[in-house]
């Protein structure tokens, strides 16, 4: 069904949005968000796993767990699509049901790795969910349309720390079950 939507952001449109929820951010007008992207409550191993990636992250950057404001600015870069000059605003029919948003996930891989193959790198970002009021009104959404997540897009800074950052993946064993495949009879 193709259920996705994509608004793309460069020059002034871009640099306006990020400055608008650059803005709510300083001012901690979070909002309320239209679905949970996280459970309330973590449990393991996500738990672990999401604590891992943002401790390596924050490692690669020097920023200690004490640091609260480095922590807050580098959160705010989310906001800058971390300061590459293409932003994607994905949204979805909020009419469609959970299906839609598994293919919505794999479009939003396939754009990933058809940017790689390009030379170009993306970074997904949930992040833009917690502004989905301030977006919509900065992009004109239709009533219908619901915010997915953001993206930014461009090349890697290979002098950018943060590009070194390579989360752990868990081993096959992990998360895949083998059935034998022997019809009976």
């Amino acid at each position: 069904m193709q259920p996705w939507h994509v608004h793309v952001l460069t020059g002034q449109v871009r640099d306006a949005l990020c400055a608008a929820v650059c803005c709510a951010f300083d001012a901690d007008a979070f909002e309320s968000r239209e679905y949970d992207y996280y459970p309330s409550d973590f449990f393991e191993p996500y738990l672990a796993r999401r604590r891992e990636n943002g401790w390596s992250l924050y490692g690669l950057l020097g920023i200690q767990r004490e640091e609260k404001a480095r922590m807050r600015a580098q959160m705010r870069r989310n906001f800058t699509f971390f300061d590459a000059p293409v932003g994607l605003i994905f949204t979805v029919d909020r009419r469609l049901a959970q299906g839609s948003w598994l293919d919505f996930g794999m479009f939003l891989q396939n754009l990933m790795l058809a940017a790689t193959a390009r030379g170009m790198a993306t970074c997904p970002q949930a992040a833009w969910i917690d502004f989905h009021g301030v977006v919509g009104q900065q992009l004109g959404f239709a009533e219908h349309e619901q915010l997915v997540c953001g993206m930014a897009l461009g090349y890697a800074d290979p002098r950018a720390i943060e590009n070194e950052l390579h989360p752990a993946r868990v081993p096959l064993a992990e998360f895949v079950v083998y059935h034998d495949g022997a019809c009976a009879g």
